[in-house]
């Protein structure tokens, strides 16, 4: 019975070690409260987005290789066998050609013109990869300002919690103060009633603050490319260690629009794309032009005359081979009609999305803007809040005031709480979204 209690406690410790390695950082993400860096940083190793985009450059660094492999020497070899049927085989005054053939080759063919192809691929080949190492760079903005305002959004939902808590202890408190009164005599029947209802009202917004905060985390998670046991859904053990924050921004409008078109990833991107296609015409437009190959190899083959195959004539052979399509059908005039078009296409998407993104870092100053006077507005009405609630429970207390008076500066004061956190949640993303539209956001380690 011991052998076999060790047997399936090595069996457990076993599963438990696998179940780790299958899970990448959850000790980072659980066992310790999350920062924004930490969020960007575990996005930035396991994002799925990601993934994919430093996958593309791998593929593109292979487009790349073919690109080049255009001007590149190639080393070719055939052998062949042939057995010719009698009643074909010519004969000589001196005897008949053998009836079986063999030979073998081996070159090296250099193409030494290709009507300017071969400076065209050259030169798509460095931009390709330049091009895939631009769009991961987009991607992992994007992917930044994702986790970001999930980041945000969760702490929004996790404050909401506590403002609708707080709103439900205020008005338990106003319950048991009714229902002190009520049992004193002092008190109708009615204001337990509607302290009830008030109450009874919160808890919805209680728990819908809950179920917030609930998908906020898994939204998150999603982002940060980790996979989350079925059984894990209801609590999730996921803490944050960060504030919602608003921090000033020192940066103009043109400031901006100038940091935008420099830094901006796409339009690199788009650049690139647009220079490739350009080579693209130059490479179509060398199907009307000759090519020439150079090339040197040895040989060997059976002697012509005689039937004995291992009579060998070997050695080797050089020469040079111009080839000229003097008209193809229009062919090459439709490649470069077409690489044209595309090439079109390119440069009007360069201005497209400069015109966009200029729309996008002015949309995100104004919503900054926005976020910062709404933020002013309420530096003071939380105070006020307050205080109109301490007084409309003197009223009370007093005999000049009203149980509605109270329930209405507790209405206010929550609403007063909810305002100011969604100013900063709105705040913070609008401050993310702006780093994002001129080109400062990234993640650590994106090359």
């Amino acid at each position: 019975m011991k052998a076999f209690a060790i047997s399936i406690l090595s069996t457990a410790v076993a599963f438990a070690a696998a179940a780790e390695t299958t899970s990448p950082g959850v000790l980072e993400l659980f066992q310790q409260p999350l920062t924004r860096k930490e969020a960007l940083d575990f996005a930035a190793r396991h994002n799925s987005a990601l993934k994919k985009a430093r996958i593309e450059i791998e593929a593109a660094a292979g487009q790349s290789r073919q690109l080049r492999s255009a001007g590149m020497p190639r080393v070719r070899t055939d052998a062949s066998f042939r057995a010719n049927d009698r009643g074909s085989i010519e004969s000589f005054g001196f005897g008949d050609s053998p009836a079986q053939n063999w030979s073998a080759n081996a070159q090296i063919v250099q193409p030494l013109y290709e009507g300017g192809r071969i400076t065209a691929n050259r030169a798509q080949s460095r931009m390709v990869k330049d091009q895939a190492e631009a769009t991961l760079e987009s991607t992992a903005a994007n992917t930044a300002l994702e986790v970001l305002t999930a980041y945000d959004d969760a702490l929004l939902a996790a404050e909401q919690i506590t403002v609708q808590e707080a709103s439900i202890a205020l008005l338990g408190k106003e319950l048991e103060d009714q229902k002190r009164r009520f049992e004193a005599g002092t008190a109708p029947r009615f204001n337990v009633l509607r302290a009830e209802v008030a109450v009874a009202n919160a808890k919805p917004r209680l728990i819908r603050a809950r179920n917030a905060y609930r998908i906020s985390k898994n939204n998150l998670i999603n982002l940060l490319g980790y996979d989350l046991p079925a059984a894990m859904w209801s609590e999730i053990p996921l803490k944050f260690a960060d504030k919602l924050t608003a921090e000033p921004v020192s940066l103009t409008v043109e400031e901006a629009l100038a940091s935008a078109r420099t830094k901006r990833p796409e339009l690199r991107s788009l650049t690139l794309a647009a220079d490739i296609r350009r080579e693209a015409v130059k490479a179509a437009k060398a199907g009307a032009k000759p090519s020439i190959n150079g090339f040197l190899g040895y040989g060997a083959r059976n002697s012509s005359f005689t039937r004995d195959l291992s009579e060998e004539k070997s050695g080797w052979f050089a020469g040079a081979l111009l080839s000229w399509d003097l008209w193809d059908g229009d062919l090459t005039k439709g490649k470069v009609a077409e690489a044209r078009a595309v090439l079109e296409k390119a440069e009007e998407s360069i201005s497209e999305t400069d015109r966009s993104i200029s729309l996008e870092v002015r949309t995100a100053w104004s919503n900054l803007e926005e976020s910062r006077e709404v933020l002013e507005s309420q530096k003071k009405v939380l105070e006020q809040a307050e205080e109109a609630l301490r007084l409309a429970k003197a009223r009370t207390e007093a005999g000049s005031g009203t149980q509605l008076e109270v329930l209405d500066a507790e209405t206010a004061l929550t609403e007063s709480r909810t305002t100011q956190i969604q100013a900063l949640r709105d705040y913070s993303v609008a401050r993310t979204r702006l780093d994002r539209s001129i080109g400062t956001l990234t993640l650590p380690g994106i090359q």
